[in-house]
């Protein structure tokens, strides 16, 4: 066997052809493409959990309110003992006070004890304060119910999200409301009328 023979027959046998490569990258490029699919897909049921989330605490508030004709952690004692003997009540002003939650006395924690007392949202009703915020399909705590004027500037009923990506808020508010930050019924705590996409915001839902 000649030089030329041998050498060709071991260059053959050292390398890809072209064909061998293209296939080689079309395979990479159905893993990388199943890879981001695959992301998509999770990110979308991710965002669909948190909106069942806050679509099922505005129905839990409207429901305790129409039960009971008077607001969850705001109604008095004596009301409470129709959602529970423990159910610690609120003052019966109509309006659910002490912020976003951070202690026992706060109405705006009761009403997480309040709600589930009357078994409309799951989780432990003996456990008050700050620990009874239940946390969102992203990972942050849903703060509290309150009455105030956050976000929009209008005094309401209102839902606080802690921890909740620009990106994620611009979405929900775009989807349900105006995509402002500032006005409509979804809204920020701070910052202008446009979301930061590359940091996290506290979210306002009005009820």
């Amino acid at each position: 066997m000649s030089a030329h023979m041998r050498m060709t027959k071991k260059s053959r046998q050292g390398g890809f052809t072209l064909v061998e490569i293209a296939i080689v990258l079309v395979i990479i490029g159905l893993i990388l493409g199943g890879v981001l699919q695959g992301q998509t897909m999770i990110e979308n049921a991710r965002y669909k959990n948190f909106v069942k989330e806050i679509d099922s605490y505005r129905a839990a508030f409207h429901t305790f309110r129409d039960m009971n004709r008077a607001l969850p952690g705001d109604i008095t004692t004596a009301q409470a003992r129709l959602i529970n003997a423990a159910a610690r009540g609120g003052n019966g002003n109509g309006v659910i006070q002490g912020g976003t939650c951070n202690g026992n006395n706060d109405e705006s924690c009761r009403v997480w004890s309040h709600l589930r007392y009357a078994e409309l949202i799951p989780g432990d009703p003996t456990i008050n304060g700050a620990d009874s915020r239940p946390t969102h399909a992203y990972g942050g705590r849903v703060n509290g119910f309150l009455t105030g004027a956050g976000g929009n500037g209008v005094t309401g009923h209102k839902l606080y999200i802690e921890t909740l990506s620009g990106e994620i808020a611009q979405r929900y508010d775009t989807e349900y409301d105006d995509g402002d930050a500032k006005s409509g019924r979804v809204s920020q705590t701070a910052g202008g009328a446009t979301y930061n996409l590359a940091r996290n915001v506290t979210l306002v839902v009005e009820l």
